[in-house]
């Protein structure tokens, strides 16, 4: 293995965890940066390194590193958040895979959609577990919907925008990205 992509998994998973603490706080989920890095993680890296990423921050937060919003630990498996954390793997994946198909700021905005939906199809089912089943919270799915997806969506597409506009820039001066995107 190589030591250069290793080093950039890593890199993207202390920058996700960074991501963490430059929030704004509104309940139940607080707006990060996490899913800007993990865009960047897939772009960058392409779906197997930009995924690794993601899966030693979730792991790391885990194993009790509090670099979570709100902590960490093996018990935040039980908060509603969760679920996005976990989500961000497979979002880095897509949005490697799909990146790498084509160039150009339009294609990497739209893998990045790709890796938001995917991002959103783990967290609000975790959600709805979570609150309702675990918290025993009785929410429906619009009240869900409305708490942990749509406040969020124009800083998401904000990301979007940054991350397409600034990873083609990183690729152009740091040629070494190109050898992880295969």
């Amino acid at each position: 293995m190589k030591i250069r992509p290793l080093v950039f998994t890593a890199l993207f998973a202390a920058l996700t965890a960074l991501g963490a603490f430059l929030q704004i706080p509104v309940k139940p989920v607080a707006v990060t940066l996490q899913f800007l890095f993990t865009a960047m993680a897939g772009i960058l890296l392409g779906r197997r390194y930009g995924a690794l990423s993601q899966l030693v921050y979730v792991a790391l937060g885990l194993v009790g590193l509090p670099i979570f919003t709100s902590g960490g630990g093996p018990g935040y498996v039980f908060q509603p958040s969760f679920g996005f954390l976990l989500g961000l793997i497979p979002c880095a994946w897509v949005i490697g895979y799909l990146s790498r198909k084509r160039d150009g700021a339009l294609w990497l905005a739209a893998s990045c959609f790709g890796g938001l939906a995917v991002l959103y199809l783990v967290g609000i089912p975790y959600m709805v577990v979570i609150l309702n089943a675990y918290l025993g919270k009785s929410m429906d799915l619009k009240a869900i919907l409305m708490a942990g997806m749509v406040p969020f969506l124009p800083g998401d597409a904000l990301k979007i925008a940054v991350a397409s506009a600034v990873c083609p820039v990183l690729q152009r001066r740091l040629c070494s990205f190109d050898e992880f995107r295969r």
